[in-house]
């Protein structure tokens, strides 16, 4: 990658952070209610493995901690924070929140509430890119205590036995909520568990992007040239605990948490990218205060000015003779 690119990169994993530590700040003043799954700590997974798909052509799903895999994918920030604020302009009309994050329009075909749900409809876009013939392919991202579902093993047999064109990306944070993955799983390296089913798969690093995208390209090759799934799992830690109802992750040991700030995504890039030349401390500073000021005010000043669903507009969007005009296009496009 040049320069110019490596640059974007660090900013836009900045600018993650800075999204998702803007959204705690936000629910805590009350203006974000429900469900909040957030993804600091995560973001060179997301970043690393999208910037070597096609964002926007690629169908891409995933689960409940999904805002960043929604905007890394072209579904505006402004939007997906609308979303969360619950208004009128969100990507999904304010209707869906945290949890339902969607914009086919960009191909992002959601993040789902419900654990290991995203397998089986990853399947089905897999399935629909083969019998269309295009050279489109699905990813689904999925942490590690989704792996437990049935979901997961029936999907993965049946991608395997129609040589599906999906990309399975794993997020392994260690920890299902609360319960620490040895305490759950028989099998603790997640990557291990396709063998049965015959994909192929690797275990990385997802804390460094280099070997995110490295490990990530060749996944993507291999499925976009019609030889069937990959499985990827990626080592990665969520600073924060599993929701805004476990602010604490009291769960977790004090060194444990110590040792993964060591290895914060953000600091080993930028890091690599000064030793290089790339980037300076003062460079790294701007980009902070570009990403603050960006946030502040245009994204929040959008969604907290932005109106609220109107009541009478209660069954609006819910029957197909009154859909949202945005989706109409992609979803013919899907199906």
């Amino acid at each position: 990658m040049d320069k110019a690119d490596q640059k974007r990169l660090l900013r836009e994993m900045i600018f993650f952070r800075r999204f998702e530590e803007r959204c705690f700040e936000a629910y805590m003043e009350h203006k974000i209610g429900g469900f909040l799954h957030l993804y600091a700590g995560q973001e060179a997974v997301a970043t690393g493995v999208l910037e070597m798909a096609r964002p926007g052509h690629d169908y891409v799903i995933t689960g409940y901690r999904d805002h960043i895999h929604a905007i890394k994918a072209g579904a505006p920030a402004r939007e997906v924070m609308a979303e969360l604020y619950g208004k009128e302009t969100g990507s999904s009309r304010g209707r869906g929140g945290s949890m339902h994050i969607f914009d086919p329009t960009v191909n992002f075909m959601g993040g789902y509430a419900l654990v290991g749900q995203p397998f089986p409809l990853a399947a089905g876009l897999a399935l629909a890119c083969k019998h269309k013939k295009t050279d489109q392919i699905a990813i689904c991202f999925l942490g590690d205590g989704a792996n437990n579902q049935g979901t997961f093993h029936e999907t993965m047999n049946m991608a395997s036995v129609w040589k599906l064109p999906v990309l399975f990306v794993c997020e392994n944070n260690q920890y299902a909520i609360g319960t620490r993955i040895d305490r759950s799983t028989a099998v603790l390296d997640q990557y291990k568990r396709v063998c049965g089913y015959n994909i192929p798969s690797s275990q990385h690093d997802g804390q460094d992007i280099e070997q995110v995208m490295e490990a990530a390209k060749k996944a993507v090759d291999h499925v976009r040239s019609g030889k069937g799934p990959y499985f990827i799992e990626y080592m990665t830690y969520r600073t924060r605990g599993h929701s805004m109802s476990d602010k604490t992750a009291v769960y977790r040991p004090k060194e444990e948490e110590a040792k993964w700030a060591e290895r914060d995504p953000i600091r080993i890039y930028g890091a690599k990218l000064k030793k290089a030349g790339v980037v300076t401390d003062e460079d790294i500073k701007k980009l902070k205060k570009d990403v603050q000021d960006e946030i502040e005010n245009d994204i929040i000043k959008f969604a907290e000015e932005s109106p609220a669903p109107r009541v009478e507009d209660l069954n609006r969007y819910v029957l197909d003779d009154n859909p949202d005009p945005r989706w109409i296009g992609p979803l013919q496009n899907t199906y």
